[in-house]
Parts: structure tokens; C-alpha cells; sequence
């Protein structure tokens, strides 16, 4: 049976955690071996991309040479879905290159179902869900700290944080805060963001996995929320995020969809309990 935490600290791990940390020696980590002899991984760091031809190869090559600072074995888990340009045959060619790198790929493109399917196969004990045009390496480690000390089950890297740095345009900021709004007032949510950045104890938080029932944007959400709602111990780290392109997906073309899941999900929460 998962272990559930009945204490919750948003943004306060307890002492020696890895609050405000930017960097640090991957030395901090009790976590060792030897990435290169096909050990299974400790660390699966998940990645939802659609339509990324222009960018996928370049960040993935400087992600597999950071990760290069840890001493533990890791995967990457690419998860194509849907792409109508060459992604998917990018991404192909870096799991050729790089063991470390997998590929999977969804029929459809739906960056929620992407996630779950990640999540699902990562082998890891620790999973990192990123986005390709983040791959914050710092808060890996931070995450990991709290983790790996058991300060916590689920880390979620908070861009509404309010130690963050948030250099989107205006618009995509404004977005973050009309939906972290809309999950507070509708669904309860206490903490201040859902999307994005998250890190967790793999085999704790697949119940919660199982028990979501949306896809596409509010995946992310849901996820964070159950396990709020089910009493894991999540906190919320600061982050720096500097948009590297234009959203793949027209921001206003999001809303039907996310307005159709937040309601399905009140039902589901809130109703139906």
C-alpha cells in the first residue's frame, strides 16, 4: 500500500531542505552509481513534446551533458505526441545516440496523456516531469534533496512562487494566475501553481496517477491536487523560467478544453467527493 504523509508544508521543508538553493554539488546527494553500466535508472526525467522539430535535439543533447554532474544512473523520456513535423524522427535519432534517452510516443496530441504515459513507464524511483523548453537542471537537485531526505513526497516547482522569477510575457503570467484562481476557488487548491515542474516518489504517487481523470492541460492539475487533497507531503519550490518560444499550442485555443475538464473535475472533487 502507497504510503500517505499527513503533514504538508507548501514552500517550507523542514531544516536542511532545499528551499532557495539554486545551485549546489551534486555531491549533496546520497545517491550513487554508475551511469554508464545499464543499471536501472534512480531518476526518469519525463518530457511531453509536441511539434519541437526546431528545438527537441539541442536541449536534450545539453540536458544528457548536465545530467553528467549527478552520479546516478538516470533516463530521459521523451514523450512525442501527435506531432505533425519531425519531432518524433529527431527524437529518434537521439535515443540512437544517447542510452540514456527513450522514446514514446501517443497517436494524438495531448501533452496530459504525453505526461501520463511517461509516468507510467519511467522506471525510476524519483521522476521528474519537465518541459523541453526548461530543463532546469538546478531545480533537479533541489527537488531530489527533499526527496532523497524525505522532506517531502511531491515537489512542485512554482512559477507563482513568490521567490520566483517569471520572465514569460505578460500574457502567459496573467494565464498562470487566472488558473491557479480557477482551481482555488472551484476545486480548493491551496498551493499557488500546477503546471510545470514537478518531482516525486514514483511508487507513492502512482495511486493518485491512476485515480485522474482528465488529459490535455489540466492532467498536470489534477495530479497536484489529488495529492494534496489525499494529504502527501508537498511543498512548492521557487523557479526561474524564461520563455525559449512561443507556446506550441495558441493559449486561447486551450480554454474550451480547460473550462470542459474544470468542470468534469468539480463534479468529480467537489460533488462526487
Amino acid at each position: 500500500m502507497t504510503r500517505k504523509k499527513k503533514s504538508q508544508a507548501e514552500g517550507k521543508p523542514e531544516a536542511g531542505g532545499a528551499q532557495g538553493r539554486t545551485e549546489g554539488t551534486a555531491s549533496a546527494l546520497p545517491i550513487r552509481g554508475d551511469a554508464q553500466a545499464g543499471q536501472a535508472p534512480l531518476v526518469s526525467v519525463v518530457i511531453p513534446v509536441y511539434n519541437e522539430e526546431a528545438l527537441v535535439f539541442g536541449s536534450v543533447v545539453e540536458l544528457v551533458a548536465r545530467m553528467a554532474e549527478f552520479d546516478f544512473p538516470y533516463e530521459i523520456l521523451v514523450c512525442e505526441n501527435g506531432s505533425r513535423d519531425k519531432t518524433r524522427e529527431v527524437a529518434m535519432a537521439l535515443e540512437r545516440k544517447f542510452p540514456h534517452v527513450r522514446l514514446l510516443h501517443h497517436p494524438e496530441p495531448n501533452y496530459g496523456a504525453a505526461m501520463r504515459m511517461g509516468i507510467l513507464e519511467a522506471r525510476g524511483k524519483f521522476v521528474i516531469c519537465d518541459e523541453i523548453d526548461i530543463l532546469d537542471v538546478g531545480f533537479y537537485r533541489r527537488s531530489l534533496e527533499a526527496l532523497v531526505f524525505d522532506q517531502c513526497d511531491f515537489v512542485v516547482g512554482s512559477k507563482l512562487h513568490s521567490q520566483s522569477q517569471d520572465k514569460r510575457p505578460f500574457l502567459r503570467h496573467v494565464a498562470s494566475l487566472t488558473i491557479t484562481t480557477m482551481l482555488r476557488l472551484s476545486l480548493g487548491f491551496k498551493g499557488t501553481d500546477t503546471h510545470g515542474l514537478k518531482a516525486f516518489h514514483r511508487e507513492r504517487l502512482l495511486p493518485v496517477v491512476h485515480r485522474c481523470i482528465v488529459d490535455k492541460d489540466l492532467f498536470a492539475s489534477e495530479f497536484v491536487i489529488r495529492a494534496e487533497r489525499d494529504q502527501y507531503r508537498v511543498i512548492e519550490l521557487p523557479v526561474e523560467i524564461v520563455e525559449k518560444r512561443k507556446p506550441a499550442i495558441n493559449l486561447f485555443k486551450r480554454v474550451p478544453n480547460v473550462l470542459r475538464n474544470l468542470a468534469k473535475l468539480f463534479i468529480a472533487i467537489r460533488v462526487k467527493g
